[in-house]
Parts: structure tokens; C-alpha cells; sequence
């Protein structure tokens, strides 16, 4: 999820070091290199899907049963803490608004409407607004628009065409770093509130004890100092194996908005 042309060799150097520990742990088939093309639900619901990472909404919703949790990653980047992440609400840096309150009216540029850093969190944080007893019934945004990617997002806020987006505080980071002319006339308005970050998932019919060694592999490249660089590179800082369970609380805020007559960005 994070393969910016800048992190793809970073990316590729992680895998080729996964891919050897699983085959010294007896997986077979484990294939040479990533898979980058094809549709993302197509790859996520394969049945012969090894590794991937998806966002925790679908993990919570239309990928629920269809998948395993192998491992969270842990990131180093603003935002933070641990497994949880949240996203950067952005706005160009002329914007004269201090707080998401001020956002009324102004056009919005969403990722995806099944993005939790794009969509959901940023739902949670506007419903108690956009429902104001005063204002109920009316559109918070001027306008809505589909981007297709956090990149797309960013881009269009820089150019004008939007005014505002949820970011993903990685990819924030990433292109901070990676980007400063197309963020150097941006800014971090506000943070959302915080759940579990990107899961790294396999099929569901996955068996134990190729899951196990999933898991023995990764715990192996967060620690080789010879993928030190690939790792810095990609602010990973390590992996935690928690449940699903841990994806329950992005399921309990789109209830909240629900509950608070806000059910989706608008």
C-alpha cells in the first residue's frame, strides 16, 4: 500500500529478504518478486494469495472472513504510535482555516470511499459537525471527489481543485520527505483520531504453519541490519501480530457517525 516509485526498491529488497527465509522454512511456490498489477480486491480475495497489505476497512467489512491477519506494521512517522496510525487532515497552507469546523463549504478530495484514513476517520471527526442542530440536513462540503489514490488527493489539493483531504500519516510523511515541491504549499490542519494501521493479510484458507513461518519471516527482516536502509526507507519500524480484533474500534466509528445521522461524507 505503500509503493511510491521512490520506496519500490525498498519494497522489493523486503520481499526478496521474506521470500528467502520462507523458502528455507520449507514454503514452496513463494513467488520471485511483487505483484503490482491487477485489481486490489481481485489480488486481496485470491485464494492462492501469500502475502499482501489492505486498509482496515475492508479488513472490517467486505474482506472480513475472506482473509488472515499475518502481522500490523509498525511505522515510523508523525502520527504514530505503535500499530495505530491516523490521518493528516491537509489543506493548502494559505488556507485560512484553524480548525475542521472552518472546513464547511469547502470541497473535499477522498482516496476512496472504502479508505478508513481517507474516508472513515475523517467521517468521525466531521459528524459531529455537519449534524449541528442548526445546520442538520445540509452538506458539510461544497463537493466530494473520488481521487483514486492519497497521491491523487494531495495533487489536487496543491493544484486547486479541492481544498481539503484525509491523508494517511505515512504517505504524509512519505511525501513530505519524498516530495517537497508538491507539499511545500500544503499543511496539516488537524489530526484524526487513531486506529489500527495497514494489515498485512493471506488468504483465509491459508494453512497454520505457513502462517507461522509468514510470521517467523517477517520477525526475521525486522531485525537484519542488512535491510536497515530498506527499512528507514520505508519508516517500518518493526511488525506486531495482533488479532482482528484490533480493527474493531474503525467499524465503532462509523457507527458513531451513523448514530449521528452522518453516514457519509458529504
Amino acid at each position: 500500500m505503500y509503493d511510491l516509485p521512490e520506496l519500490a526498491a525498498a519494497n522489493d529488497a523486503l520481499w526478496s529478504a521474506i521470500a528467502v527465509r520462507l523458502e528455507t522454512l520449507g514454503v514452496d511456490d513463494v513467488p520471485d518478486a511483487l505483484t503490482r498489477r491487477g485489481r486490489l480486491e481481485a489480488i486481496w480475495t485470491d485464494p492462492r494469495l501469500l502475502l499482501s497489505q489492505t486498509c482496515g476497512y475492508p479488513l472490517a467489512t467486505s474482506l472480513r472472513s475472506r482473509v488472515q491477519v499475518v502481522a500490523t506494521p509498525r511505522y515510523d512517522a508523525p502520527g504514530c504510535e505503535g500499530v495505530l496510525y491516523r490521518s493528516a487532515v491537509v489543506v493548502r497552507a494559505s488556507d485560512p482555516a484553524t480548525c475542521l469546523a472552518d472546513l464547511r463549504g469547502r470541497r473535499l478530495a477522498v482516496n476512496d470511499l472504502a479508505s478508513n484514513s481517507g474516508m472513515n476517520l475523517l467521517r468521525a471527526e466531521i459528524a459531529p459537525l455537519a449534524t449541528d442542530a442548526h445546520l442538520r440536513g445540509r452538506p458539510f462540503f461544497a463537493g466530494v471527489t473520488i481521487t483514486g489514490a492519497h497521491l491523487a488527493s494531495v495533487e489536487a489539493v496543491a493544484a486547486g481543485e479541492a481544498d481539503v483531504a484525509a491523508i494517511d500519516c505515512v504517505v504524509w510523511a512519505h511525501l513530505l520527505r519524498l516530495r517537497p515541491g508538491l507539499t511545500r504549499g500544503l499543511r496539516g490542519l488537524a489530526w484524526t483520531s487513531a486506529t489500527a494501521g495497514l494489515p498485512l493479510i493471506a488468504s483465509a484458507t491459508l494453512d497454520p504453519a505457513h502462517l507461522a513461518a509468514l510470521r517467523q519471516a517477517l520477525a526475521g527482516v525486522a531485525e537484519d541490519q542488512r535491510l536497515a536502509a530498506a527499512r528507514a526507507v520505508l519508516l517500518l519500524d518493526g511488525f506486531e501480530f495482533v488479532t482482528e480484533a484490533a480493527y474493531a474500534p474503525i467499524l465503532a466509528l462509523e457507527a458513531a457517525a451513523i448514530a449521528q445521522g452522518y453516514p457519509s461524507l458529504r
